[in-house]
């Protein structure tokens, strides 16, 4: 679920910065006078308990060095890092480069090893000289579920999850019955091709294709809503399951159309007119496929 996690978080990523950095501003100021840091080490715990799901809450200064100790609920991860270099992280250089309070990109921890992001909040002087930055790490998955409550991380999310899992296995069920049913019906002859009835030649095919389009959903759900993978670039990104399944029941209905056509025309030519309404309503829904893909991809490109 990795690759969707990220997704939901570049999605929310503005409203998360914009949440932490007045977290941030709400325990202390960003302009401070005299530069006074004990007064800086001294918020650190405010701003650990207003933040309870971060990971480890700690102070730089202006030349990267952490100067504080970890503070963190997390007994691996307290009490460490004092004296440690971070002027190469992101955090850092980009705090200095822009000013003002910034939110990183998702990126490995090396302390859990998990996704974090970090927000990093400059200090400065009266005089604009840089003080201290606070920094907060938090797990990709718990900014998630503080800014997005319904990301695929939080208890509707999971709840989704399953849900989803539990359609598909009971969709796969049926689509397997489809096929069952459809070899069965062509096979119980044998051999003996002498015996075999054009009906139920043309009704085993017609179970196939349902299976086979009922199959097409079950992997298009279970894919993007079950394991998260990531959808095509392109148009329709947020659509694909409802666009494959639909491709999937005209590529059903235009084999369907082309039986009945030869059915007909074997056993009763009047009954043909059938035959073409059918190949008009798949041709109907091509075209209604076309226009909404057509007013999705304008509408990704504004």
């Amino acid at each position: 679920m990795m690759i969707k996690e990220i997704q939901e978080y570049a999605e929310i990523r503005t409203k998360a910065r914009a949440y932490l950095c007045y977290i941030l501003g709400r325990n202390i100021s960003q302009t401070m006078q005299n530069g006074n840091l004990e007064l800086v080490l001294s918020k650190l715990e405010n701003i650990n308990l207003s933040l309870p799901k971060s990971e480890a809450v700690y102070v730089l200064d202006g030349s990267g060095t952490q100067i504080s100790d970890n503070i963190s609920s997390n007994s691996a991860v307290s009490g460490l890092g004092r004296g440690e270099d971070r002027s190469d992280r992101a955090y850092f250089y980009r705090t200095i480069e822009e000013h003002r309070c910034v939110l990183t990109d998702p990126y490995p921890s090396l302390v859990s090893n998990y996704l974090v992001v970090t927000a990093a909040f400059p200090i400065y002087d009266e005089n604009d000289n840089l003080i201290a930055i606070i920094c907060v790490d938090i797990s990709l998955k718990n900014i998630l579920k503080m800014v997005h409550p319904s990301s695929v991380d939080s208890l509707f999310g999971t709840a989704s999850k399953i849900a989803y899992g539990a359609f598909s296995l009971a969709l796969f069920a049926v689509a397997m019955l489809l096929f069952i049913k459809g070899v069965g019906n062509f096979i119980s002859h044998g051999l003996n091709f002498q015996e075999i009835d054009i009906n139920e030649m043309f009704k085993s095919t017609i179970l196939l294709t349902l299976s086979l389009a009922i199959f097409d959903l079950v992997k298009a759900i279970f894919e993007e809503e079950v394991l998260g993978k990531e959808k095509k670039s392109g148009s329709g990104d947020s659509h694909q399951t409802m666009v494959r399944f639909l491709g999937s029941i005209i590529i059903a209905l235009s084999i369907e159309s082309l039986m009945l056509v030869f059915k007909f025309a074997l056993t009763d030519p009047s009954k043909l007119l059938y035959a073409v309404y059918l190949i008009g309503g798949v041709t109907a829904l091509m075209i209604g496929l076309s226009i909404y893909l057509r007013a999705i991809n304008s509408n990704s490109t504004k």
